[in-house]
């Protein structure tokens, strides 16, 4: 597996941002170890999602791309494959909940694709776009359960540890896994000895349970503000987690929100409450981290500031 995200990165490094690596004094002194964090919040799209989409799109034959491509996805991979399949020149369909955030709506339709609407339910998008592939002879490109999209998640953090060198710990978001799964190939391939710890929120926690009973639960009724996490893994992403991952833990709401406060107000970074779960984990003391080195994905960046500076407009108004 670690060759292909390998090739992968070969494959796609022209057409992917090489997103920074920040650091933080006042986080390394509260924790008393070393934190790098990889920011795909600067990718295009504004999350690590363009990686595996434009990974899974080079890789189309002509019939395919004739006929288009179409996902379900409540934002982050609809923008992804919106984006990509721009690049290439093929027609995107992308189903989204109706509860999808305004803001990933709006930037998925101006890249080009075409929207349709499902439930907000578990199952809804998935059983909504089985007719439209059926009809269309749509290439499903699956958010994350698709080993393209893994291998080309995973060369995040084939850049990170390439730039960085030797990390003891790295923690990643877990939803539907494809971060995840992709992040752990690339740094067992590169660091053997380094632990791959996986956060999830609490109120969302399928992956956790599916990764202590050794069987995949179902993500039900997820009521998390990580929009991004509220999918459950999949035949492929699980197996790989099981295989590469160290271990997977929760965290509350209110831990994602102090995380996000963090990023924002101490080291100026805009991300998303899905983005800021992996600083969530460490903040949470669970796993003890002192004098290691240490390494947080920061998934996206994508979030509806509407609200925000409609409360400056206001102020201004008086």
């Amino acid at each position: 597996m670690f060759e292909e995200v390998e090739a992968a990165y070969s494959r796609i490094k022209d057409f992917v941002n090489k997103t920074p690596i920040m650091t933080s004094t006042t986080l390394n002194d509260q924790l008393q170890c070393n934190c790098f964090f990889k920011c795909e919040n600067f990718q295009k799209i504004g999350a690590f999602k363009f990686r595996g989409a434009i990974n899974t799109l080079l890789q189309l034959n002509d019939e395919e791309k004739k006929r288009g491509v179409i996902t379900h996805s409540s934002g982050n991979h609809a923008q992804a494959l919106s984006l990509a399949a721009k690049t290439v020149g093929v027609k995107a369909v992308i189903v989204m909940p109706e509860n999808a955030p305004k803001v990933k709506v709006t930037a998925t339709k101006g890249y080009g694709a075409e929207i349709v609407f499902c439930g907000s339910k578990p199952g809804d998008r998935e059983e909504a776009v089985k007719p439209l592939i059926k009809e269309y002879g749509y290439t499903l490109v699956h958010p994350s359960d698709d080993l393209r999209i893994i291998q080309g998640a995973g060369t995040a953090a084939y850049e990170f540890i390439k730039e960085v060198g030797k990390l003891d710990y790295i923690f990643a978001p877990v939803g539907g896994g494809g971060f995840l799964s992709g992040t752990a190939i690339a740094t067992k391939g590169l660091l053997p000895s380094a632990k791959v710890i996986a956060v999830e929120p609490e109120n969302a926690d399928d992956a956790f349970k599916s990764f202590k009973a050794g069987k995949i639960f179902p993500s039900i009724n997820p009521n998390t503000i990580a929009d991004g996490l509220r999918t459950q893994l999949g035949p492929n992403t699980f197996k790989i987690v099981r295989a590469y991952v160290d271990d997977i833990i929760t965290v509350t709401e209110e831990e994602i929100v102090n995380a996000m406060q963090f990023l924002w107000e101490r080291m100026k970074l805009v991300v998303e409450p899905s983005g800021a779960v992996s600083l969530a984990g460490i903040l949470s003391g669970k796993i003890d981290v002192k004098d290691h080195r240490v390494g947080i994905m920061i998934s996206g960046g994508n979030i509806d500031l509407t609200e925000f500076f409609a409360s400056f407009r206001e102020k201004i108004s008086k």
